[in-house]
């Protein structure tokens, strides 16, 4: 895939139009992210192709399913690379992010995006999702709260979770083995105070996998013993 065809499916499949700064931001973020890459482990994707089809356009299928047109308050857990922060803050600059990581150099990288690219209103902070859960001021905060690529869905739920506002989302973007752990996750998610609203399901272009966007209503706020100590979660998932 490259930068047209990504214009064109979204274009089709979210009716959303990238301007010409938005597709040099998309390609300035490549460029960006293979040379940190030879500096430090950002991701094992670097052909250009296979970045705009896995990572930008991966990140972006949120938008099929989230209503992305308002001034919302997301976070990335888990933000690694900026899969998916930054395509969706590109392609939505309304949305006001925060990129939490465990690795510091990830947030140094992410931080050089947002500056290099004129990205307001995307925070970066360096913690374990676990303590940012634990921390009132970011408890029942968020109106989304989304990962990639972090950690199983009994694990995950016990990240994001106790992030969501009620009433909010939490969205994990999975991968082949989604709906096997949406199903050992049912227990953590019922206790965390979350309601499955559907398990989207589809595959990317260009045989480029299968795919699954499980949306979690926050009926409920979750009970403040939750998140556990950092660690706890993925040595005791709940409900395993």
């Amino acid at each position: 895939m490259n930068q047209e065809t990504l214009t064109q499916i979204l274009a089709s499949d979210q009716k959303l139009q990238l301007t010409s700064k938005q597709k040099a931001q998309f390609q300035a973020f490549y460029q960006l992210l293979v040379a940190w890459n030879q500096k430090m482990n950002l991701t094992a994707i670097t052909d250009e192709s296979e970045v705009y089809l896995k990572h930008f356009y991966d990140s972006l299928t949120l938008g099929r399913y989230a209503d992305l047109s308002q001034p919302l308050t997301v976070a990335d857990i888990g933000g690694g690379a900026g899969f998916p922060s930054i395509p969706l803050k590109i392609a939505y600059p309304n949305l006001r992010i925060t990129v939490v990581d465990s690795l510091n150099k990830r947030m140094t990288f992410i931080q050089a995006v947002k500056e290099e690219l004129g990205l307001g209103g995307i925070e970066t902070v360096h913690a374990r999702a676990e303590d940012f859960g634990r921390d009132p001021k970011n408890r029942d905060h968020f109106d989304i709260v989304t990962a990639r690529a972090v950690a199983r869905m009994t694990v995950l739920s016990e990240y994001c979770l106790p992030l969501v506002k009620k009433g909010g989302t939490f969205w994990a973007l999975k991968g082949s083995q989604g709906a096997d752990e949406l199903t050992r996750a049912e227990t953590a998610i019922k206790t965390l105070g979350g309601k499955v609203i559907q398990n989207h399901e589809f595959n990317l272009p260009e045989d480029g996998g299968e795919r699954h966007i499980i949306q979690i209503e926050k009926r409920k706020e979750t009970p403040k013993k939750y998140p556990r100590k950092a660690g706890v979660p993925q040595k005791k998932p709940l409900g395993e």
